[in-house]
């Protein structure tokens, strides 16, 4: 299917492993002009090696910290531009609420939220003044059925959904269309080693973890499976066309049926 997305300019934030690369990939791959981003320059140019192998569309980057106000600053006078946004940019860890201090809650609202309202914040003027542009918040199954291994985070991804749909409103009756994207458990870079080292430490097989894993954390899991990053990617590629024009306010699942929810 041809997303015709040639020549419009993405910025993926967080974009040099895990879902934020597969998305990155989906994207040049369809033609679009993409720019990749991670704190360091060496991690970039990594990144940017990778795709040229499958990407149409021309690759750019930028390295900085995205949330932190004065790197964003730095992108955009870099790119002061861009058609489409995916709010990718995030961090998670497993951690008991009693020993989560007010640092973290902190730390998680500025690289989780913060980033993508501040980037919102930026690139929207433009995409009104084209009326036209795709704003992707990219939240979580766990915005939804609040994990108690992480409340903090699940509280990030239930930010987003909202702020997505309150963007969403705000644009009503423009080319513009803004939403969330709600993946389950994926085989990012940080679940992999999350995996691993749960692993070893219960003697399983990174296979016989993720079994009991789903059995028991996630007994609601359809797939019961994680999902790899390319089919969320694949997903948040589709919204970011113009044949997605008439999905907007919207907070799209590929989480593996874990919500029972129909709605």
């Amino acid at each position: 299917m041809n997303l015709e997305l040639t020549g419009k300019l993405a910025l993926v934030s967080g974009s040099t492993a895990g879902i934020g690369f597969a998305i990155a990939q989906a994207l040049s791959a369809e033609g679009a002009r993409t720019i990749v981003n991670g704190r360091s320059e060496e991690s970039v140019a990594k990144a940017i090696d990778e795709l040229k192998a499958t990407a149409k569309g021309e690759l750019l980057g930028f390295a900085g910290d995205l949330s932190l106000p004065e790197e964003i600053a730095k992108l955009t006078s870099q790119y002061p531009e861009v058609d489409i946004l995916v709010n990718n940019l995030g961090i998670f860890e497993p951690k008991p609420f009693e020993e989560i201090p007010d640092e973290d809650w902190k730390r998680f609202f500025e690289v989780n939220v913060l980033s993508g309202v501040r980037l919102s914040r930026s690139y929207l003027p433009r995409m009104k003044k084209t009326n036209w542009g795709r704003v992707i918040f990219i939240s979580s199954e766990s915005g939804v059925q609040i994990p108690a291994e992480m409340i903090h985070y699940g509280m990030t991804k239930a930010a987003q959904i909202a702020i997505a749909r309150g963007i969403a409103e705000d644009v009503a009756g423009t080319g513009i269309t803004v939403n969330s994207v709600l993946p389950g458990p994926t085989k990012s870079r940080g679940v992999i080693g999350f995996i691993d080292d749960m692993a070893k430490q219960t003697g399983q097989s990174a296979e016989e973890f993720e079994k009991d894993f789903f059995k028991n954390n996630r007994p609601t899991s359809l797939n019961q499976r994680f999902a790899d990053p390319a089919e969320v990617a694949s997903l948040v590629a589709y919204l970011c066309s113009p044949l997605a024009s008439a999905t907007t306010g919207a907070a799209m699942r590929v989480e593996g049926g874990i919500l029972k929810s129909a709605f």
